[in-house]
């Protein structure tokens, strides 16, 4: 890829001079040309999501050369360009911010002022800080989730339903992510009911990836991938590792079981981005943030990779394959 790894997404929409009334077709008028700063993750997921949030955008009345000035930036999970790429989007003055995952939006906290914010991709906000609460986020900050510190233990618990025979699983993850504290702690406390070791792994980089995965391979096992940038924007060294040392691995998303990860249980983050477009334009017409709560998913995917399993020489049990709602051959 050419583009530089940290570029960032801004996207937006800017009150052009005195706002001006503009009347489209079939819809009711909208305000004259405005700026949305959107951070998003530097992948090929994000970057399709991003295109079905702008589809959408555009069936609501918001056309980019008409009313919508768009820029586009994207983190790939270092913290410190990060909080960079946030200075340089809100220093181009959008009327609205979309940001995805916990890290873009706790950076962006701090700094948006009364920007309007829609987020995606953020799990427990309310526990992480983030929001006073999900029925009246407050502020001026309001979006979607996607997991809760719950679904550490249901993690493991697909990947044992998956795997029946497996007895030990590391966990990468990100010692300064609040969430995945709370993750482990949910994920960890499970294990003794599934008769399962779980070792923990803080992870910074693609070395401390490495070598987590090759030093814990020796024992055997599986591995679970907790959702953050970092194990995005790896996921491919992940997979490679888990493949080459025979382990089952689990990851949030299903792009990342389509890319060869053996499992993958979560939502999909497509439907959170549509139904983003709807709340910026809502909030670009006149709505409060705080008058929109902060919304949950409502289902969630099970994926399996056969042609990973049979590399891994791994028989799936029927009856999970059976209930997959997406199950690559």
């Amino acid at each position: 890829m050419t583009r530089r790894r940290d570029l960032l997404v801004g996207l937006g929409i800017a009150m052009a001079g005195r706002t001006a009334i503009a009347q489209v077709a079939g819809q009711q008028p909208v305000l004259g040309t405005r700026r949305l700063a959107a951070w998003i993750a530097d992948s090929d997921n994000g970057r399709s999501d991003f295109k079905i949030f702008l589809a959408r955008l555009s069936e609501l009345g918001w056309q980019q050369g008409r009313n919508l000035e768009v820029a586009v930036r994207q983190w790939n999970g270092d913290v410190t360009a990060m909080r960079a790429q946030a200075d340089e989007l809100l220093a181009w003055r959008p009327d609205v911010v979309l940001a995805e995952s916990n890290p873009a939006l706790a950076i962006l906290r701090a700094k948006i002022g009364l920007v309007p914010t829609v987020f995606v991709a953020v799990a427990d906000p309310v526990g992480s800080g983030l929001i006073e609460n999900l029925a009246r986020p407050g502020g001026n900050i309001t979006g979607f989730t996607n997991f809760e510190p719950s679904m550490g233990g249901k993690w493991l618990e697909v990947l044992k339903e998956t795997v029946p025979e497996l007895s030990r699983v590391l966990v990468l993850m990100n010692a300064e992510t609040p969430v995945h504290q709370k993750l482990w702690i949910n994920l960890s406390g499970s294990a003794p009911a599934q008769h399962v070791e779980a070792v923990a792994a803080q992870i910074h980089d693609a070395p401390e990836i490495e070598h987590a995965v090759v030093n814990f391979a020796m024992g055997g096992g599986g591995v679970i991938a907790l959702p953050h940038p970092l194990t995005g924007t790896h996921s491919a060294l992940i997979i490679q590792l888990a493949i080459a040392n025979r382990m089952p691995s689990l990851f949030a998303f299903a792009t990342y079981v389509q890319a060869g990860a053996l499992v993958s249980y979560g939502i999909k983050t497509s439907d959170e981005f549509r139904r983003a477009s709807d709340y910026v334009d809502r909030i670009l017409r006149g709505v409060s943030p705080s008058q929109l709560p902060v919304q949950a998913p409502t289902e969630f995917d099970l994926a399996i990779n056969l042609k990973t399993a049979k590399a891994l020489g791994l028989i799936i049990p029927q009856q999970l394959v059976l209930q997959a709602d997406e199950v690559i051959e």
